[in-house]
């Protein structure tokens, strides 16, 4: 290209430039997104204010209620409040994630005071040189000391926000770690609360399937006395011994998910395996009774995953912001003032001072489409947070709808559940009552009890979810939050 039309090529970008201001058009994009939906309900079809009643108890849920910052707590039991302050304070990659954000923070002041402040630096030199001297006039070479010193002083002077759209975006990257610091907190919180939970219906699943293999055994034992005796085919033995170890099978499995859900919390708390803690009780947690369940609006403002999209957001625009500014002249100030001299002494007298100050503009003028194309990218990048932001939402509604119906379904299936139990349990000892009167036999006795302790088991594992779901519901509802440091810097 043409020394000519290059400098065309240039005045034609900065007309363009020049067309944005005088168009009117902002340097950069809106930095919050647009407005999200607001759903009447939450679910698909609305649900009950309360759900079933199982133990005399059903959850309430607290339309409006903003969230529950320590949460687990309502869970009423100090171990499981002691366990989820452990984990906060010794997980390590929750730890490392505090120490990135503080690296950030750092970072972002950092900058604030390379750009926004006029930079001064001392400077002080000390150096023997040596010169040729002019021919015959003198020796044919001079050594000689030079000594100086002086202060520096710059300054850039941000006329188009370049520097401004460039802190903002840090600053919005800080606010989108310290969202993600909070989420991974409150996902910390609850998964310690749901390995707990985890680990102790493990164990009581485990207690209860060992009294089942024991039952499949003394039944087909029994059975093989009964075959020696002629009063029971070998075709029965052989199914009761089947039975017997298919129940003695998922023994192990069983069992390794129950040592793996200790070692799993032990290391949510920041231990070894080995020193995982002893399982609690599922009947040591209280079931929290009021469940809130925030309005749409209040949720955006409480979830740490939205307010992360909805952060990148402003990242965003603040870089379009940047991108654009740079399509403008950039001005700077500098200057120095000190002194310099031959001899030390010579440097703190007014014949050596020396001083400089000079104003510098550059205006981009060709760049090969560089600047352009980097503003389009960086639209393009807006756009797509835009999106980004959008779809947090929508599977931030549903992280809540599917919780509040699996909440809703628990509730149901415990209370069938126990029912199916209550029911099963009390026929076993009737035919216990029978059995020991001698009016039934051991054999009846021994199933009467299997179909207890199996009903038995599937209240174990309802009555866990109905905890787990709960705990899902809390973090999914996220916590109040304070402001951010890209709103300050808009203040």
């Amino acid at each position: 290209m043409k020394p000519a039309n290059i400098m065309i090529s240039g005045w034609r970008l900065s007309a363009l430039a020049a067309a944005v201001v005088l168009a009117g058009c902002a340097f950069a994009p809106p930095a919050k997104p647009p407005a999200s939906p607001a759903p009447a309900h939450y679910t698909a079809e609305p649900l009950p204010a309360d759900t079933a009643k199982v133990d005399g108890v059903s959850q309430h849920y607290s339309l409006g209620e903003r969230a529950v910052p320590q949460w687990w707590r309502e869970y009423g039991n100090d171990t499981l409040d002691a366990w989820v302050e452990e984990g906060l304070h010794n997980n390590p990659s929750l730890t490392a994630t505090k120490h990135t954000l503080e690296a950030a923070h750092q970072l972002l002041r950092a900058q604030i005071g390379a750009n926004m402040l006029p930079s001064l630096d001392a400077q002080a030199q000390s150096s023997r040189q040596r010169a040729l001297g002019f021919p015959a006039f003198g020796p044919p070479t001079n050594l000689y000391d030079v000594y100086a010193g002086q202060l520096a002083l710059s300054y850039n002077f941000d006329l188009f926000g370049a520097t401004r759209h460039g802190i903002a975006q840090t600053a919005a990257q800080v606010d989108q770690e310290s969202y993600e610091f909070d989420a991974a907190k409150r996902t910390l919180a609850a998964n310690i609360v749901m390995a707990a939970i985890n680990a102790a219906s493990l164990e009581e699943q485990v207690q209860t399937s060992e009294r089942l293999s024991k039952l499949a055994h003394d039944q087909a034992d029994l059975t093989a006395r009964q075959h020696n005796l002629g009063a029971a085919s070998q075709d029965d033995v052989l199914s009761l011994r089947e039975q017997a170890a298919s129940i003695d099978t998922s023994l192990p499995p069983l069992r390794a998910q129950a040592e793996k859900a200790r070692h799993a919390l032990a290391v949510l708390l920041g231990r070894t395996p080995d020193q995982a803690p002893a399982n609690l009780k599922l009947s040591d947690l209280h079931l929290p009774e009021s469940l809130p369940v925030s309005v749409p609006s209040d949720l955006l403002r409480q979830r740490p995953d939205v307010l992360a999209a909805e952060a990148a957001v402003h990242a965003a625009s603040a870089q379009v912001g940047v991108a654009t500014a740079n399509l403008f002249p950039q001005i700077s100030l500098s200057a120095t003032l000190g002194t310099e001299g031959f001899k030390p002494s010579s440097l703190f007298t007014s014949a050596g001072s020396v001083w400089s100050a000079g104003l510098s503009l550059t205006q981009p003028i060709f760049h090969g489409g560089e600047l352009i194309a980097k503003r389009k990218a960086a639209i393009e990048d807006y756009n797509a947070a835009i999106s980004n932001y959008q779809q947090t939402v929508l599977n931030a509604f549903q992280n809540v709808a599917d919780t509040l119906t699996a909440l809703n379904q628990d509730a149901a299936t415990l209370q069938a559940a126990q029912i199916a139990s209550r029911a099963a349990e009390q026929t076993f000892a009737n035919t216990d009552a029978r059995y020991r009167l001698g009016s039934t036999s051991y054999p009846a006795m021994v199933l009467s009890e299997q179909h207890w302790q199996n009903a038995k088991l599937t209240e174990i594992q309802a009555r866990a979810s109905r905890l787990a779901d709960t705990a899902a519901l809390f973090q999914a509802m996220g916590t109040p939050q304070p402001e951010t440091l890209a709103e300050n810097t808009r203040h």
